[in-house]
């Protein structure tokens, strides 16, 4: 025999009942349904009485809503006709009586607590009459029957042995469906009616399959079982299959809505598994708890959470090796019925904080401020704090014992997106681990820990893209052609989160459709620096990268402030990097001690893996001792261009034109960008070095960098024939031009320098780049880099490339 609990949004509406029915239908066996009251009925009797007890005559209307919605349902369900009828004047019946309590409690303005439970139990009195109606062949069984309740240390709570007894007697002949209301009771010592507590309707299924002993326990609710964390705010939760009842109970009671704790255990002790099932996707497998001593092949099977948590911090260190703090923190709390349900105590003794919920905060902080007076005024003990605000986070898993490890990743990547934790707590069954932060970083935290912790179908990547000219647009075109096959090869799913230029910008925590980020861009919110810090740093989403394709030493002022919130940073943009020495440094130094990422492979060389390979090098023991390089494509286009029919100055013209130069070419006549890629090369090969350190040696005169463009453009064609004569004679003796960065032996040098046929220098062709890196390893033979240096296709996907490193692909 199975049971069948039915919630309130199940027995809710008509159309939810007609699901009931067609569930029904289906199962020939022996069956007993439990129902809740309609949805939203049993908070509305509770309104009303409140109204009733101030003498506030809106109960009336209160009352009313509650009348219509049970006499329309019905009305909608049946056919007019002698069972309407019948079962319309029932119904009436239970309101009159219901409507006289209520007219008792206002004209006395008292609400006694025997008059509140009966008031609370019409609702599941009525439902039950209307689904046995409902039901074919099915049978009304009234739980004021046979649930009893009794008093201990003053709390309402089951009388089990006189229960099971009368379960059992009351079902002993029963063969068919029978209906049973659910959360209502009676005394067993003096026949009152009281009831189990809210979501008292799946203890009643749970304690008639536990009687009976069933073959199993479906509980029919809206959801199709439970979900690996809170489908609201984690868009990739998804149902978890089977569940132990320990996990179950777990995620039960810090936050998951399934199923009433209480519930789990009396079926527990007997192995009843519960089948959590979907009133309105009955096809969906729905969620099997049962015990088993291990869990699924994941670590953490769900995570759980409660918002508006608060905690209260006991402390002083008078508190070490004193017996009885504890109890009496503990004693004062549960006189006036505040449950606690996280407790942290520090091995020193000095502290123990509490997790309370937000109700009961206020209250809390009263009684332990008064339990401890005496020790607060004489100086011995701080006075009590209470911290709001908060949210409490749980992972669950059957599998997390034993296993070790897992406490350290959690922190670590929740350090790593910029969480702190307030205070934590694990049992020796090492089956949850609890912790606190505070309420801004729930939706983070739930997020960064289901996807580290593969949850998740996918890893994600929250990118914000900075800059949209031709290596940002790019890139957005790479990132939009490459997402399919990285969901599917990899499991990872990049969401572009965020779109900025100079004046504009456009921010969605879901992601952005880039088939028309053009389109969503123009039409965005003016944006100002201060304004895109706040964007990002607000959203406080998890595993975020902010992507500078600019060149604006205004966007990279900011990279210090994404560090401090978890954010790393992959920058085409060479001004921090190339900055002062110390800035550089303690820019690094503080994405290593946030644990978060700053690259930048792609100010040196494009896409090409320089950086990295002097950081392996690096890494592996290896000492960089001079570095060569030609690393300006734009350069190297020139002089790879230049001919006796293309002179000097068209080449530069040229360069402009195909998007090899910055848009003025003389910051790349100048050196200037070949020196700020010498002076971060050598930085990241170890050597403390500034610009202002490096020789340049200029091959154009001075006066063209200090005229306006239009004057520059005019006066460059005076240089066409004195670059001419000069390569004629250079094409005579088999040599070329290359403009050559240098460091050895604390030297830093650029130059225009004349190559020879055989050196590895002469063979460069179109803005290709190549870099000889001499090392003690790598010293008779240096290592040789070559290829594409320059253009926006290579830079953006060498950008790409340093986004995919942070995913660890």
């Amino acid at each position: 025999m199975n049971i069948l609990k039915f919630g309130g949004t199940s027995v809710g509406s008509a159309e939810s009942l007609l699901h009931v029915k067609q569930i029904v239908s289906e199962r020939p066996e022996r069956m007993i349904i439990v129902v809740s009251a309609l949805g939203g009925i049993t908070d509305q009797l509770l309104q009303a009485a409140a109204q009733a007890e101030k003498g506030d005559t809106g109960y009336q209307a209160t009352f009313e809503n509650i009348r219509n919605r049970h006499i329309s349902l019905i009305e909608t369900l049946f056919e007019a006709g002698e069972k309407r009828e019948a079962l319309t004047g029932r119904i009436s019946g239970l309101l009159k009586q219901l409507h006289a309590l209520y007219e008792g409690v206002c004209t006395l303005q008292v609400l006694p607590g025997k008059t509140k439970c009966e008031i609370v139990s019409f609702g599941e009195r009525m439902s039950s009459l209307i689904v046995t109606e409902l039901l074919d062949g099915a049978r009304l069984l009234n739980a004021l029957d046979f649930i009893k309740t009794t008093v201990v240390d003053g709390k309402t709570v089951l009388d089990s042995a006189c229960t099971e007894r009368l379960v059992k007697e009351t079902f002993a002949q029963f063969d068919g469906k029978a209906v049973v209301p659910g959360f209502i009771a009676t005394s067993s010592r003096t026949g009152e009616i009281t009831n189990l507590g809210r979501g008292g309707s799946d203890y009643t299924a749970s304690i008639i399959a536990d009687s009976l002993d069933a073959d199993c326990l479906e509980i029919w609710t809206d959801v199709d079982g439970f979900m690996t964390a809170d489908p609201r705010i984690i868009k990739t939760s998804y149902v978890i299959d089977e569940l132990s009842f320990m996990e179950a109970m777990e995620l039960c009671n810090f936050g998951a809505k399934v199923i009433y704790p209480p519930s789990l255990y009396p079926v527990y002790a007997k192995d009843i598994p519960i089948h959590i099932r979907n009133t309105f996707n009955p096809a969906a497998k729905g969620t099997y708890i049962r015990k088993r001593e291990s869990g699924s092949g994941r670590t953490v099977t769900g995570i759980s959470s409660i918002s508006n948590s608060c905690i209260l911090t006991v402390s002083a260190a008078s508190m070490a090796g004193i017996i009885g703090v504890d109890s009496r923190i503990f004693s004062a709390l549960a006189k006036d019925n505040i449950s606690v349900f996280l407790v942290s105590q520090s091995s020193s003794e000095t502290n123990i904080s509490i997790g309370v919920n937000e109700e009961d905060a206020d209250r809390a902080l009263e009684l332990l401020s008064r339990e401890f007076v005496h020790e607060i005024a004489e100086g011995s003990m701080s006075p009590v704090q209470l911290h709001k605000n908060l949210a409490t986070v749980a992972i669950v898993g059957e599998n997390m014992k034993q296993n070790a490890g897992i406490a350290g990743k959690l922190f670590s990547v929740l350090g790593r997106n910029g969480i702190s934790i307030i205070a934590c707590a694990q049992g020796t069954e090492e089956r949850n681990i609890s912790f606190v932060v505070e309420q801004k970083y729930l939706r983070k935290s739930l997020n960064v820990i289901h996807d580290s912790f593969f949850l998740s179908v996918y890893q994600e990547l929250n990118l914000f893209l900075c800059g949209v000219g031709t290596v940002g647009g790019d890139l957005l075109g790479q990132l939009a052609s490459q997402r399919e096959k990285l969901m599917r090869e990899h499991n990872l799913k990049l969401n572009i989160v965020g779109i900025c230029r100079s004046n504009k910008g456009i921010f969605c925590r879901d992601g952005i459709d880039l088939a028309d980020w053009r389109t969503q861009l123009e039409a965005g919110a003016p944006l100002t620096l201060a304004k895109m810090r706040d964007e990002v740093i607000g959203m406080n989403i998890f595993n975020s990268v902010f992507v500078d394709c600019t060149a604006s030493a205004d966007v990279a002022t900011l990279y210090r402030d994404f560090f401090e919130h978890g954010i790393s940073v992959v920058a085409a943009n060479k001004v921090a990097a190339s900055s002062d020495y110390a800035n550089y440094a303690s820019l690094k130094a503080l994405a290593r001690k946030r644990g978060v990422k700053f690259l930048f492979e792609t100010n040196v060389g494009a896409g090409l893996p320089i950086i990295n390979t002097i950081t392996a090098l690096r890494n592996s023991g290896d000492k960089i001792e001079k570095i060569e390089a030609v690393l300006s494509g734009t350069l190297n286009f020139i002089f790879n261009t230049i001919s006796a029919d293309i002179p000097f100055s068209k080449t530069v013209r040229m360069a402009q034109e195909q998007g090899f130069s910055e848009p003025d070419p003389r910051i790349d006549l100048s050196g200037k960008d070949v020196i700020r890629k010498l002076v971060i090369l050598s930085r990241e090969a170890g050597y403390e070095v500034n610009q202002e350190d490096v020789e340049a040696n200029l091959f154009i005169p001075a006066d063209f960098f200090d005229c306006t463009m239009e004057e520059f453009w005019q006066k460059l064609p005076s240089l066409d024939a004195d670059f001419e004569a000069r390569r004629q004679r250079l094409e005579a003796e088999h040599k070329c031009w290359r403009f050559v960065a240098r460091m050895e032996n604390g030297h830093y040098s650029v130059s225009l320098r004349e190559i020879s046929a055989g050196h590895s220098f002469y063979v460069l062709e179109g803005s290709n780049n190549i870099i000889l890196l001499t090392t003690e390893r790598y010293h008779k033979h240096p290592m040789l880099i070559q290829g594409y240096g320059a253009g926006a296709s290579v830079t953006a996907a060498g950008v790409f490339a340093d986004i995919m490193s942070i995913a660890n692909i």
